[in-house]
């Protein structure tokens, strides 16, 4: 019965590999190189999700991960944790199976893992988000949570929230705020997801987040420099090109890609196209530019009422932008 209803669980949560096709999804096809590279970073997301919704134990994921290319298992280990997310949520009991899995190779995975409970926010109705985000317990990385929403909303409605423009306005979590940050950190994740649609073609990537208004450029480019570094799909002269259109929000687009390189180091994922994004982006290796995020990460919330998330983004921005300007 047990093995029944796990077989079930898989198959209600996970959707069809279909639904990760850049036909599907109609993103905008670059070509074969980067169509591959992006249905591929899908079909693994699902293939980590399918696991988690049907282990019987945590740690069955990572057996099940194990043959999966380097390139592809962080976005694997992400849709794991959007899984566990789920079952904790669904499940009767203490939600647990997400804490488990961040207490073991999850830890690995943390940064990922956190966009990955964001998926399941957007999958669940709002009286379970609770016991989705049981886990979620950080106060520095929770707000990657909404960057996974972000990324979620804008990968699957695509017409509304790159398109449309469409901001979200009224995230009711974290409950003791502050929600206003909440948006933008939402909006990280719709840059990110934006990469995607524009089939990592630099130009129209920028051309989408230039239409959206000012005041959310910044946080749009940024996401999209962390999608250019840690999926890829692009060229050293592509790679310069997205951070000449990106003019004063360079920094940030720095700062997200130094973010994506520590998250690949972290989990023992480094690879060429990280490395080559860290040293257009940051003008430093992918290991320099992670022991910067170490660095500077912040004691906590600015006296103001600043989320440390943001006073950390903003710290390793200026770390780029003072060494842009020394450069030769």
């Amino acid at each position: 019965m047990a093995g029944t209803i796990r077989a079930l669980r898989r198959r209600v949560l996970t959707p069809d590999v279909s639904e990760t096709l850049v036909s599907t999804r109609g993103f905008h096809d670059k070509g074969p190189e980067a169509r591959t590279i992006l249905e591929t970073v899908g079909s693994s997301f699902l293939a980590g999700l399918s696991s988690a919704a049907g282990a019987r134990r945590v740690t069955d994921v990572d057996t099940d991960l194990a043959e999966l290319p380097t390139r592809f298992q962080g976005f694997a280990y992400e849709g794991a944790a959007m899984g566990f997310a789920l079952v904790d949520a669904l499940m009767p009991g203490t939600p647990r199976r997400s804490a488990e899995f961040l207490a073991g190779t999850g830890d690995r995975h943390v940064y990922m893992a956190y966009v990955g409970f964001g998926w399941a926010l957007a999958r669940l109705p709002k009286f379970l988000w609770r016991r989705a985000l049981a886990a979620a317990t950080d106060p520095l990385l929770r707000w990657l949570v909404h960057d996974g929403y972000g990324f979620h909303q804008a990968y699957f409605h695509t017409d509304a929230y790159v398109h449309g423009r469409r901001a979200v306005t009224d995230f009711p979590w974290p409950s003791e705020g502050p929600t206003s940050y909440a948006a933008r950190a939402i909006d990280q994740g719709i840059g990110r997801a934006t990469w995607f649609v524009a089939g990592c073609d630099p130009t129209l990537a920028a051309d989408l987040i230039d239409r959206f208004e000012p005041a959310r450029h910044q946080d749009l480019y940024s996401g999209a420099g962390l999608a250019a570094t840690y999926a890829g799909g692009c060229t050293e002269d592509e790679l310069r090109l997205f951070l000449t259109r990106a003019g004063g929000h360079a920094p940030f687009v720095a700062q997200a890609s130094a973010f994506a390189a520590q998250a690949r180091i972290r989990a023992g994922l480094l690879v060429p196209h990280t490395e080559l994004a860290a040293r257009v982006f940051c003008r430093t290796s992918a290991a320099e530019a992670g022991r910067i995020t170490d660095e500077l990460i912040p004691a906590g919330p600015s006296a103001d009422g600043l989320p440390a998330y943001e006073v950390w983004r903003r710290a390793v921005a200026e770390r780029f932008r003072v060494g842009a300007r020394v450069q030769p």
